[in-house]
């Protein structure tokens, strides 16, 4: 989809998930002293908006400028501040040094990941976190929802693969319950947390 599209999108409903972070983000992040941070393919900017709250001092980088408006929103209603910058991730290379870089179910073709995933172990200064999350290849047939197109969908190896010089804390696949019509259902995605070295 290009941005036109996820502008159409997430002008379809007030928040197209939920304000919530993603259950991983919480769970991974929330033990990180806070620093720099840039949340990368933001969308509507709700992972970008908690760390915020906890003390990150946030850029949220999406090409939809309407996912970016409802994050301006919902930061403004939080009481917390986000550099909020329109940038295709296909041409967007991060200024600087950051304690954490976010990667949040950005499904996008194999080349495009790979140059977003170099720029962003790239990015990150000594001791500094990347953490990927993102529907896995294995969803197609064990899972349910997320892109159906299988170079669009992760696997701990085709990701770790990508952030070389870094440290791999966690990399593998995990399972979420996702709410259907006809019941809760189970996805499964790829996770990965790595460190630059000191």
């Amino acid at each position: 989809m290009d941005s036109k599209q996820w502008d159409e999108r997430y002008s379809r409903a007030e928040y197209e998930w939920t304000t919530e972070p993603n259950q991983f983000v919480a769970a991974e992040l929330a033990g990180l002293p806070p620093g720099r941070g840039l949340d990368l393919a933001a969308g509507e900017g709700r992972n970008a908006v908690w760390l915020a709250e906890r003390g990150w001092k946030m850029t949220a980088v999406d090409f939809s400028r309407v996912g970016l408006e409802k994050g301006r929103r919902l930061s403004e209603a939080r009481g917390v501040t986000v550099d909020w910058v329109v940038a295709d991730l296909a041409s967007y290379s991060p200024p600087g040094a950051f304690d954490l870089v976010l990667i949040a179910y950005l499904q996008v073709e194999p080349a495009l990941r790979t140059t977003v995933l170099r720029r962003a172990a790239a990015a990150l200064a000594g001791g500094g976190t990347v953490f990927i999350v993102g529907h896995d290849l294995s969803n197609l047939t064990e899972g349910v929802g997320g892109p159906q197109d299988p170079e669009r969908l992760y696997t701990p190896e085709a990701i770790t693969a990508d952030l070389p010089g870094l440290s791999v804390l966690r990399a593998g696949r995990v399972r979420r319950t996702v709410n259907r019509d006809d019941g809760p259902a189970v996805a499964i995605d790829t996770l990965v947390r790595a460190t630059r070295p000191a």
